[in-house]
């Protein structure tokens, strides 16, 4: 018995001992990433690799475990270090040129079109851009054409359909389960709350879908027409005959792309563009310093803080989740530092939002005024800066957006989910009550709201619309009555935008940050990211099991992520929403 009792202790004393072997192995091998991405060179005759796939968001955190175990992160990319990528090869000797590798890209249009933007401004420095795949998606492809030479492999695919808009609507699965949705809403277009009490868009949301969806095509479409030296009559007729299932051979006799080829024959061609005799890729985030934006925050510069995601009260994402949020209080807290941080001389304001708590955006819209009352604030507008997303931005001294952004939908709903059909006819639950006042018992589970309480309620959602007006109104410097004929929850195009005036200029995130500079009244200042990336350690501290699980989701459900989680979290969400009136799934 004694020898059993000696082998079991020295058997768990050695798991213990490998146990923190592991560990020591584990933090050993974060550590040698973390002090490899400092110390990366770039070699002579490097050719800028920049893939056309994955999710495309405004900017990601690196995550150290995803090197260390293998995972692709989803292939999401950041907007900002693609940008910043290409701004640097453009004056990097080691760079010879731009290999883009088509694929299947996630992203908005006005991200798109930035992206495209930047890789325009580049070829001004004489170098090439080529761009080559087995497939590209539309997006992927719309970047692409600002390349010097689009090739596709023989059996490749282009995908290009123009652009298409499809709402999900959940009424009848909800009526089947026996839930009701409560609406109060203002706007004639806010239309968020279409999808659960409707089978179809109405009249006014099918009007405003058609209207930006055309605008947007009218950049995209001129962009590609122009790159390929197509007019844009014969592009649209090109689109109609269903390019994504023609022959390789026609789409170069159709100019979309230039050639056909094989990878191997990819590789003479960039040898022979680099007269180098072998290929040498570089990454993005090789081209960029670590410690390039920590030496500029000791000193004089540009404060760029990213805005993206949902607004929300609370935070309901962690860890290594991909998912963004704008937290209003944490927004808050972090424009106060800003305010308060001399070495901040202004600050652009990136949006990218649909929108959300209509709580968090007033709160946030405040932070902004204390904000300018010290540094100038100019806003940058990404895919989307609509309902609480341009409530947040409405109070900066100017406004900058892409011309296909959505932004505007300035109107405020409150949806309520009424599950007593559920609970009670569906399950059999049975509820009684005594009470001591008439709203002792409202929101019961039991029933949905009375006359009385419903009025309450509308009374309460049009008073947040109509300090949302007035928000914008004094932002814009025009009377209520003047946004509230271009507000009821529309949405427009930054285009469209500029005209009615919710918008200064059309232009880049470069653009906002030119402007800032101007505003300053100082030059050649640097930009820094905000809010400051968190540490892998922060992150793994703040780990949830979901986290994967959420990831995975985003990238299988794509398009339809958003609204599907949207439809899930209704209950737990701020009863006030300054949102898109939809999700408009556009493709």
């Amino acid at each position: 018995m004694r020898q059993f009792f000696k082998y079991v202790l020295a058997t768990m004393t050695g798991l213990v001992v490998m146990g923190f072997f592991a560990l020591f192995l584990f933090f050993a091998m974060l550590g040698s990433i973390s002090t490899a991405k400092s110390a990366r060179v770039v070699e002579k005759h490097s050719i800028l690799k920049i893939e056309l796939t994955g999710t495309l968001s405004e900017r990601i955190e690196e995550n150290p475990l995803a090197e260390v175990f293998g995972i692709d992160q989803l292939q999401q990319q950041g907007l900002n270090t693609l940008l910043s990528a290409l701004n640097k090869a453009a004056t990097d000797n080691n760079i010879d040129g731009i290999y883009l590798e088509g694929g299947t890209l996630a992203a908005d249009y006005a991200s798109a079109q930035e992206l495209r933007k930047a890789i325009v401004d580049f070829k001004k420095s004489k170098k090439f851009v080529i761009a080559y795949g087995e497939q590209f998606s539309q997006l992927a492809y719309y970047i692409a054409t600002a390349a010097d030479t689009v090739l596709l492999n023989p059996s490749g695919m282009v995908d290009l359909h123009g652009i298409a808009s499809e709402p999900i609507f959940y009424k009848e699965l909800l009526d089947k389960v026996g839930v009701k949705m409560q609406v109060f809403r203002v706007g004639t277009y806010k239309s968020a709350v279409e999808p659960f009490i409707a089978t179809e868009m109405s009249p006014a949301n099918r009007e405003q879908i058609t209207s930006f969806c055309t605008d947007i095509w009218s950049f995209i479409g001129q962009d590609i027409a122009a790159a390929r030296k197509i007019d844009t009559t014969r592009l649209n007729q090109i689109i109609n005959d269903y390019v994504l299932l023609a022959d390789a051979k026609d789409l170069v006799e159709n100019h979309l792309v230039d050639g056909l080829l094989y990878a191997d024959q990819l590789r003479d061609r960039l040898r022979a563009l680099t007269t180098h005799d072998k290929v040498v890729f570089a990454s993005p985030s090789d081209l960029l310093s670590d410690t390039d934006e920590l030496s500029a925050r000791s000193s004089a510069h540009i404060a760029i803080y990213y805005a993206e995601g949902e607004i929300v009260d609370q935070r309901t994402t962690s860890g290594f989740s991909n998912t963004s949020e704008i937290v209003g209080s944490d927004v808050v807290k972090d424009l106060d530092e800003l305010a308060n941080d001399d070495n901040v001389k202004a600050v652009v304001l990136r949006v990218n939002s649909p929108g959300g708590s209509a709580y968090a955006s007033e709160q946030m819209w405040r932070a902004v005024q204390v904000l300018r009352e010290k540094k100038p604030v100019v806003v940058s507008m990404g895919g989307l800066a609509a309902s609480g997303g341009y409530y947040l931005s409405c109070g900066a001294d100017y406004i900058i957006s892409e011309p296909t952004t959505l932004t505007g939908s300035i109107g405020i709903f409150g949806l309520i989910p009424d599950v007593s059909g559920l609970l009670t006819e569906k399950i059999g639950l049975h509820f009684d009550v005594v009470k001591t006042h008439e709203a002792s018992d409202m929101g019961a589970m039991r029933r949905g709201f009375n006359a009385g309480e419903s009025a309450a309620l509308q009374a309460y959602v049009e008073r947040g619309y109509g300090l949302f007006l007035s928000r914008v109104a004094e932002g814009r410097k025009k009377s209520t009555q003047q946004i509230d004929s271009i507000a009821q929850g529309r949405v427009w195009t930054g285009h469209q935008a500029l005209s009615i005036g919710l918008v200064d200029k059309l232009g880049t995130l470069a653009d906002a940050v030119a402007e800032a500079t101007r505003r300053a009244k100082m030059e050649n200042l640097a930009t820094v990211g905000y809010p400051a990336a968190k540490s892998w350690i922060e992150k793994l501290a703040n780990v949830s099991e979901n986290s994967f699980l959420e990831n995975q989701l985003r990238a299988a459900l794509g398009i339809y992520y958003r609204p599907l989680r949207f439809a899930y979290s209704i209950e737990g969400r701020d009863m006030l929403q300054a949102r898109l009136p939809f999700e408009p799934n556009v493709r």
